[in-house]
């Protein structure tokens, strides 16, 4: 098996910014891994709150490129147990990685992913559309450039509840608000009444990832469902987050792969949790891979190629928020 490293600068249709970074430019590493006629792709982005950059995962890929070249015929499982022996330190590249080996794997034996994994996708949830933080003139202008069914509101100003205001005059959509580690908890929880009465459905990460009185306390006196980001991030969490939070959202990046959010999603299902994944700004590529997850989700923030200026890769195709799936097998992607 080959496999070739290629590292991309996307750029954004507008600055996106949340409650603690602004950014134009997103860096991301695409992984194709070959066999004979057969090539899978999988992706990565650089993130600096996880300290992740692509060259690092670059050094660290490259370091098993010996390994890689001689695997053969493995079950996607049996890859990923392989491959995180030696990369539990760096779990963006071995997210980069699974999603390349399942996509391979899933073309060699003809099929979609879902229909490999002989998922039901007939009732695969929307897709919600998210505005970054800015002035409120550009948020509605924002939401008024793509009309959607339910965005997705970064939150974590001074003005949060002036914002979801003024945006609810412009749209019936569903709104869901993400504030991104930036309230305490009774902020959260005084927030929470007055979002429920504008047409909110949930409350993402309201407080920091390890304040885990914090996220009781919410857990117990929030009238809106409290879902885990950055306090859910590898297998271990779904346990942690059980009656601390309603839901999780899970990021493949973050877990190691489709083949780790899988299990994540399904204990988070025996747990009477809301499961939910979400996506970093990428292309196609870490976006199509995610729509094979759908039928076991209940709720989806899968618009990371819809906010690029131009995309590098075709793959699932997103409109109004339903998500249709390409013709081709495994994650069905293409690099352009």
């Amino acid at each position: 098996m080959q496999i070739i490293l290629k590292p991309y600068d996307l750029k954004l249709q507008h600055t996106f910014t949340i409650s603690r970074e602004s950014y134009d430019i997103q860096p991301t590493l695409i992984v194709e891994l070959k066999d004979g006629k057969f090539t899978g792709f999988g992706e990565a982005t650089s993130n600096p709150y996880y300290n992740v950059t692509v060259p690092k995962m670059m050094e660290n890929i490259k370091e098993l490129e010996w390994i890689i070249t001689e695997i053969a015929d493995l079950t996607p499982e049996a890859f990923w147990d392989k491959m995180y022996k030696h990369l539990k330190h760096d779990m963006f590249a071995l997210c980069a990685l699974d999603l390349a080996y399942n996509d391979l794997y899933a073309r060699k034996k003809g099929k979609k992913l879902y229909e490999l994994w002989q998922y039901d996708s007939s009732h695969n949830p929307l897709t919600d559309y998210t505005i970054g933080i800015d002035t409120i003139e550009k948020m509605v202008e924002k939401m008024q450039e793509l009309p959607w069914p339910i965005y997705k509101i970064k939150l974590g100003t001074k003005e949060d509840i002036k914002i979801i205001k003024e945006l609810r005059k412009h749209t019936d959509a569903i709104f869901r608000v993400d504030a991104n580690c930036g309230w305490t908890a009774e902020e959260t929880i005084n927030n929470a009444i007055e979002l429920k009465k504008l047409g909110v459905e949930f409350i993402e990460q309201p407080l920091e990832a390890n304040n885990w009185e914090g996220h009781r306390e919410v857990f117990l006196n929030s009238v809106l469902p409290i879902i885990a980001d950055e306090s859910c991030q590898v297998e271990a969490d779904v346990l942690r987050c059980h009656n601390h939070f309603h839901g999780v959202n899970v990021k493949l990046v973050k877990c190691g792969g489709l083949t780790s959010a899988k299990r994540m999603l399904l204990q988070a299902k025996d747990l009477n949790m809301k499961t939910m994944v979400g996506c970093m700004t990428e292309s196609s590529v870490g976006i199509s891979a995610i729509a094979h997850l759908l039928p076991l989700l209940d709720y989806v923030d899968m618009d990371g190629a819809l906010l690029l200026a131009k995309d590098i890769a075709t793959g699932v195709t997103i409109k109004n928020g339903i998500i249709k799936y390409s013709d081709l097998n495994g994650t069905g992607v293409t690099l352009i």
